[in-house]
This record gives structure tokens, sequence and C-alpha cells, in this order.
């Protein structure tokens, strides 16, 4: 086992109305564990006017604060369709890729939104085919384990908590059962 002292937070909080709420809620908990947050939404940028070269500016501010921090927790509540936010995907690869430990929680409105395939139905349809194979809505296999996300996402995180709650982008219990797990993981 590795100290882990720093701590990426990884999701589409930022991007939410109230995202600076939930990230000061986020970065109080990490103190209160004694972690130090890595918040990709702190960049300094030098760019001012929104353009490809402020996107390659943040991309590289990201980027590097994966490489600095010992681990990531990342929010993988479904984002804009059945899965978690594409950002949040890659960055739990580069933080695999790195062999850092990733932890992870969803927060989901009902049990059936617990298993990807339930949220694929829900979004756009699924039918069983002759072999058995379940497919989405444009004909695509959807990788059916019961698994609550995609099998690569899902196997990289040392723990994944699911979290039934009405409040999926306020609610920080996976969060917490995050940081506990971080604790344990690291002591």
């Amino acid at each position: 086992m590795r100290r882990i002292v720093s701590l990426y937070l990884g999701g589409p909080d930022s991007a939410l109305e109230d995202g600076d709420a939930v990230l000061a809620r986020k970065k109080m908990l990490c103190a209160d564990k004694g972690f130090v947050p890595v918040l990709s939404s702190e960049s300094i940028l030098v760019e001012t006017e929104v353009s490809e070269a402020m996107a390659r500016e943040i991309y590289a501010d990201r980027v590097q604060r994966l490489r600095l921090a010992d681990a990531a927790i990342l929010n993988m509540t479904p984002w804009r369709g059945s899965n978690c936010s594409v950002s949040t995907a890659f960055e739990a690869g580069f933080m695999a890729a790195l062999g850092k430990p990733v932890f992870a929680y969803m927060n989901v409105q009902s049990e059936e939104d617990a298993e990807l395939r339930g949220r694929i139905e829900a979004d756009m349809g699924v039918e069983l085919d002759r072999q058995g194979v379940w497919r989405d809505g444009f004909g695509g296999e959807i990788e059916d384990f019961g698994l609550p996300e995609d099998l690569m996402l899902w196997g990289e995180a040392r723990r994944l908590f699911v979290i039934v709650t009405d409040d999926i982008y306020g609610d920080l219990t996976g969060f917490e059962m995050c940081l506990d797990a971080v604790k344990l993981y690291s002591d």
C-alpha cells in the first residue's frame, strides 16, 4: 500500500449550477479526513478568450493535476446519457495508466438505474436478440454483467459505490464512502 495524501476529484460537479457549493463541501470533507483535494476547476488560465487554445490549456492543466495526485475519487453519476461523463472516463483511464488507484461513486434515482443495462433501456430501449444478447436501440451489444458502469470503468475502481438518492448531483454519501475507502487503502 502507498500513502495517499492528495486526491484528484473528478466528475461533472464543476458543470453543475451549484457546482461551487458541491466542490466546497467536497474540499471540506477531504480536509476533515486529512486529504488534500486536487480540483480541475481551480485552473489558472493564461488564455482569456474561449478558443481551441483555451481548451488545450485546460487539457494540459488537468493532465498535470492527474499526474500530481496520489489517487482519484471520481463521480461516475450518469451525465448526459446512460454513462458517466466522458471526461470522467478519460480521467479514470489516465489514472489507471499511471498506476494510481481510482475510487468512484455513482448516484442514481432508483434501483433499476443501478445497472447500466437498465439505464440504456430507459434512454434508448433494448432488445434481446435470438442469441440471447441484449442490444441497444442502435443494435449495439450491451455489456450485460449486472454492473453499474462499463466493465472497464467498473473494473478499474478499487471501490465503486452506488447510492440511490433523489439528489443525484448533490448527495455526497458515495463520496464520503470513497474517502473512508481511501483511508483504509492507504493506512
